[in-house]
């Protein structure tokens, strides 16, 4: 694998050396943190379900009153080639689009557009098997379904999260969850019906896949999930584009069912690692 200092980047309408690539100070992401992203998987050189997020980047820029500066096939092209490039078979790549050169540092300017690649692990299956344990704290993020660069929440809740010996924070309005920081919840009733959020939530790219999974085998549910029927469930289950399906064992110390990775869960897991295979098998 490339060290960082091999790896490229795309910024200012080019690729070149990660290390070279700056924003000026008077860029809204840095005055005030405005700006959206989106994040895909690459397996085996190949990015996985990619137009899903294009399509959310474009709207998460529409969202936010910013034009993405490349057309989705320029997009594309200046993708491939920074894959190409740097050469990581297991990674992802980060397409930021930020508020611009403000003269002000506050109006909106031509926003900057960075494509960025790094490596990363998946969870292993012993992480999988074991499951993880959460918090949970009230809070909905602004603008939900808008992918925008503001992780203030998540990132001060740190310390608490590692204080209280769990792995994550799950979002909560008046005890009814909405999603992560970084990735959506869904639960498994005791009679094997899967159930997501449907409201202040980002439409995350893995929630659409196990969506669509789980309605070939289960009864499927888009809509309020609370504490109440969290504890209560059968499963628990996080999904993201790092972590793929990855089975909850614990919300604020209560066991959810067993206190085991479920087996509707784990199903899903490998039905979605199926998928994946298949469409890294066929993009060209």
């Amino acid at each position: 694998m490339p060290s960082s200092s091999k790896l490229h980047a795309y910024i200012h309408g080019k690729i070149q050396p990660l290390q070279d690539a700056y924003l000026h100070v008077s860029d809204l992401s840095v005055q005030r943190g405005y700006g959206v992203f989106d994040f895909f998987k690459v397996q085996d050189g190949k990015p996985v379900f990619l137009d899903d997020y294009l399509q959310r980047f474009y709207e998460s820029a529409r969202l936010m009153d910013m034009a993405v500066p490349l057309s989705e096939k320029k997009l594309k092209e200046v993708i491939a080639q920074l894959i190409q490039l740097n050469q990581l078979p297991l990674s992802g790549v980060k397409m930021i689009l930020t508020g611009g050169y403000s003269p002000n540092g506050y109006d909106l300017a031509a926003p900057n557009l960075i494509m960025m690649q790094q490596g990363f692990s998946l969870p292993n299956r012993a992480t999988v098997e074991e499951g993880i344990k959460i918090i949970t704290h009230e809070y909905v993020r602004e603008i939900p379904v808008a992918k925008t660069i503001n992780y203030t929440v998540g990132i001060r809740l740190q310390k608490e999260i590692k204080a209280q010996g769990a792995d994550d924070v799950l979002y909560h309005q008046q005890g009814t969850v909405t999603e992560f920081p970084r990735c959506n919840f869904f639960i498994v009733k005791q009679d094997n019906t899967v159930v997501t959020p449907a409201k202040d939530v980002l439409l995350g790219i893995t929630r659409k896949r196990t969506l669509e999974l789980a309605s070939q085998q289960y009864p499927v549910v888009e809509g309020p999930v609370t504490l109440e029927d969290i504890y209560q469930a059968k499963e628990a289950f996080l999904t993201s584009t790092t972590k793929r399906i990855l089975p909850i064992v614990q919300v604020n110390g209560r066991a959810i069912g067993d206190g085991k990775s479920g087996t509707v869960t784990l199903d899903l897991l490998d039905r979605l690692i199926a998928q994946e295979e298949q469409q890294v098998s066929r993009t060209a």
